[in-house]
């Protein structure tokens, strides 16, 4: 899976960044998605704080937001117009590989460890695989949804190294 990275806080170490995208291309593995392209940012509070009330309309910060990409329009083209046109292929297999984005707020998730009594990578590491569930249609609002994503996420992240 290609992941592009950006740490606007410059705070987030290269073992942390590495652990991220290895984590997240297991998780990609598990569900059949390392096909894909996705981006991360790491922020800080006051960021988050901005992109909450944004997306979510939510005068708070958050220790992540997943922004699923989800195409207005749909192309569909017939085999013979492909072949006819390989870049147009291309740009097609481009276009439907791009999942999302993730927000990770660095402080929210230094907060959380602390309060959960467990270390900062696997916090960093929850708020990656979690963020990445709900970009692949993953949610928890009804008891189904949750007990479903939640299982598949402690899988991932145990199956990866990072208990509690």
């Amino acid at each position: 899976m290609y992941i592009e990275m950006i740490d606007e806080t410059a705070t987030v170490s290269e073992e942390m960044k590495k652990q991220t995208l290895e984590i997240l291309n297991f998780a990609a593995q598990k569900i059949h998605k390392d096909d894909k392209e996705m981006a991360i940012t790491f922020v800080t509070n006051e960021r988050s704080h901005e992109l909450n009330l944004k997306y979510r309309n939510t005068d708070r910060p958050t220790d992540v937001i997943s922004l699923e990409y989800k195409p207005e329009v749909s192309l569909s083209f017939d085999e013979q117009e492909l072949e006819d046109e390989p870049e147009l292929a291309e740009v097609l297999a481009e276009f439907d590989s791009y999942i999302g984005e993730l927000f990770i707020s660095v402080d929210k998730a230094r907060e959380q460890a602390k309060e959960y009594g467990h270390s900062f990578e696997r916090e960093m590491g929850f708020l990656a695989v979690h963020g990445f569930l709900h970009i692949n249609g993953y949610d928890h609002y009804s008891p189904e949804e949750a007990k479903e994503m939640f299982s598949l996420q402690e899988e991932i992240l145990r199956a990866y190294g990072l208990k509690r």
